[in-house]
């Protein structure tokens, strides 16, 4: 079975998430979208509505499963049984960041990651972007997939 782990916050998941996801879908045989817990951070979403976000953007998806971790992400693959860990890159920047990590990871596991290529037209989007405007009063609503409302 090849099984890949999509880790992040997803604080919360946007357009460009769910794109890669969709993409990705194809390749593998299961994605766990896999969201960590980090206790360093301060989260704009609780845990249980990001999971709750992520599982209603993929409800009629069979291949995608949503889970929490905590601690490195390779020992979770690792637990997992998955061989693949998928990333989005969306400019040059990223790129750098997580070439540092997939090849750490690679170190430490063996370990493969895959990089998907955010779409064009939703490249700018991020979390932090969508955080800014939630807090702002903004319309955030054409960022996120239609499972991401604030009430």
């Amino acid at each position: 079975m090849r099984r890949a782990v999509f880790p992040g916050s997803f604080d919360p998941i946007t357009l460009g998430h769910q794109d890669i996801i969709l993409r990705a879908i194809p390749l593998f045989d299961e994605i766990i979208i896999a969201i960590g817990i980090n206790h360093a951070k301060k989260y704009m979403f609780s845990m249980e509505q990001r999971m709750e976000f992520v599982r209603n953007t993929f409800k009629d998806e069979p291949s995608i499963k949503v889970e929490q971790y905590e601690g490195l992400t390779v020992d979770y693959c690792q637990a997992i049984g998955a061989d693949y860990m998928l990333r989005g890159l969306r400019n040059p920047a990223d790129f750098e960041f997580e070439k540092a990590i997939a090849q750490t990871n690679r170190k430490l596991s063996g370990i493969d990651t895959v990089f998907f290529l955010t779409s064009a037209e939703i490249s700018y989007i991020s979390s932090s972007i969508v955080r800014e405007v939630v807090r702002n009063n903004g319309d955030y609503t054409t960022l996120v997939p239609e499972s991401v409302r604030v009430e």
